[in-house]
């Protein structure tokens, strides 16, 4: 049995006893099996020890920013260049959510309505790839912790539900969005339907055109879709402008959000990605992977996520790099990016516009240039120009290595990991997947037993066109254009 942590159900002790009596043909269980429950009445089974402890929600967001040896340069007003003040935020972001941008505390607790939340899929399974790591005939030890048990299929409404929880308390009406994949919007959209509060997303043209069941998502549970760059604001009016048939980028669609936001009194912005709050609600995958490590007696050698804004790579290793910063773990953290669209391994460290069009604070990242407009890979989440800043400082302090990948061997290894473990992955993930499957072969020349872990974020149900162009010998390997990239950087503003 390949997996280590699985959720089975909410069935209570005398509704499995009955089951036979309820379901008629099924087979009655005599016995309830030696699962263990965890805190949302979730259980949880280990093929390989009886005796692990409960592995509950947590109950607390990890801010790494407390354990820094460095603390990372605060974010500028765009006019001024001055340190941004709450006040600048407050057309954007409710009132909680400026306060955990700017938190330099350890841990900030969930609300428990968030929680309560949280528990229609949380906590998500720790799986071990024991399936892949027999194809690959590798020593290594393969963990994967899969977010797509959400009901978006990834893990972005870790951090959609309590953006639109805060927005909710303080009476906001309506949020707006941009969406690469899809995976984001849908997320948002989802919550919003939780807590009945509208919902407007633009979603990368690029994408928009290859994933229309993600828009079909979204619409079922109440948001407005439009394809950006849009003739709905004036941003994506002039992008049109310049260009008819663009395929858009997530700085555009940004640009497209704020601009309905800071005109509307009524509405507020939401990002999936990038801002240190939005790490933050991430850490909850990572603070549970610990703990299921910790359960098996396993610790990882080598952490592995992709990462295009950054957030799901961080939600998994930052808690890990706590405990590496405290000297309990010594684990390499590894991010690996599309090599049509590099920001950590390409890009440079400066301050930049988190949009196209210049509206947003300029903050400290890894950039690609604003202006820069990826080629349209499949891996739509992470098609975006700069990378998290908080991610961006911590790879400049040197506590993590950073890859980029071609989208082939991605796909690639996406067919192998589908084959033998039965989860197709979104694109996004592939690249996390890929580099895995290096790893493990190195391992394999090597003969080190490496314990590997590594975030399968997403499930790709709604990318299988994607899928299909692949096996159809359709998927080529998009340049990432050098030229275009120096062009670009000539633009950003010039911050001493």
């Amino acid at each position: 049995m390949a997996a280590t942590f699985l959720t089975v159900g909410s069935l209570t002790s005398s509704s499995i006893n009955n089951v036979g009596e309820q379901l008629p043909g099924c087979l009655s269980l005599k016995r309830v099996p030696t699962h263990l429950r965890f805190s949302n009445g979730y259980r949880t089974k280990s093929a390989s020890n009886p005796n692990l402890k409960a592995v509950e929600i947590p109950r607390q967001w990890y801010n790494l920013v407390a354990d820094l040896p460095v603390k990372p340069p605060p974010p500028l007003h765009p006019k001024t260049y001055e340190p941004i003040k709450p006040e600048d935020l407050s057309h954007l972001f409710p009132d909680e959510l400026i306060k955990q941008e700017a938190s330099t505390e350890r841990y900030i607790n969930i609300p428990d309505e968030v929680v309560d939340i949280y528990g229609l899929w949380r906590p998500t399974p720790l799986i071990r790839a024991k399936r892949l790591e027999k194809l690959l005939d590798t020593p290594a030890r393969i963990y994967y912790k899969y977010e797509g048990v959400s009901p978006a299929g990834s893990h972005k409404p870790n951090s959609a539900v309590p953006q639109v929880w805060y927005n909710a308390q303080e009476g906001v009406k309506n949020v707006v969005t941009e969406t690469g994949a899809g995976q984001w919007g849908c997320s948002l959209a989802f919550a919003c339907s939780i807590f009945g509060i509208g919902c407007e997303v633009w979603q990368v043209r690029a994408s928009y055109d290859q994933k229309p069941y993600r828009r079909m998502m979204m619409e079922t549970w109440g948001a407005k879709v439009h394809p950006s760059p849009s003739d709905v604001t004036d941003a994506g009016r002039k992008f049109l402008q310049v260009d008819p048939s663009s395929p858009g980028s997530l700085g555009i669609a940004i640009s497209e959000a704020v601009e309905v936001a800071a005109l509307n009194a009524d509405t507020k912005y939401c990002l999936g990605s990038v801002l240190n709050h939005v790490l933050l609600h991430q850490t909850v995958i990572g603070e549970e992977c610990l703990k299921q490590l910790e359960a098996l007696g396993e610790s990882p050698d080598l952490i592995i996520g992709c990462t295009g804004g950054g957030s799901n790579f961080a939600g998994l290793s930052f808690p890990f790099l706590r405990e590496k910063l405290a000297g309990n773990i010594n684990p390499v953290i590894r991010a690996v990016e599309p090599a049509a669209c590099p920001s950590l391994t390409k890009g440079v460290y400066a301050y930049d516009y988190g949009d196209t069009a210049g509206m947003t604070p300029l903050m400290k990242m890894h950039t690609l240039g604003h202006n820069f407009i990826p080629d349209p890979i499949h891996a739509g989440g992470l098609r975006y120009h700069g990378m998290a800043p908080l991610i961006s400082h911590v790879y400049n302090l040197g506590l993590l290595e950073a890859v980029s990948l071609p989208q082939t061997e991605c796909f690639q290894g996406a067919i192998k990991f589908a084959r033998s473990e039965g989860l197709i992955p979104a694109p996004e993930p592939t690249h996390a997947i890929a580099a895995t499957i290096r790893e493990a072969l190195r391992c394999r020349e090597t003969g080190e037993s490496k314990v590997i872990l590594t975030a399968m974020c997403g499930h790709g149900h709604f990318d299988l066109p994607a899928y299909e162009k692949y096996l159809q010998g359709g998927i080529t390997d998009l340049s990432f254009a050098n030229e275009k990239m120096k062009e670009s950087l000539t633009t950003i503003p010039q911050v001493a």
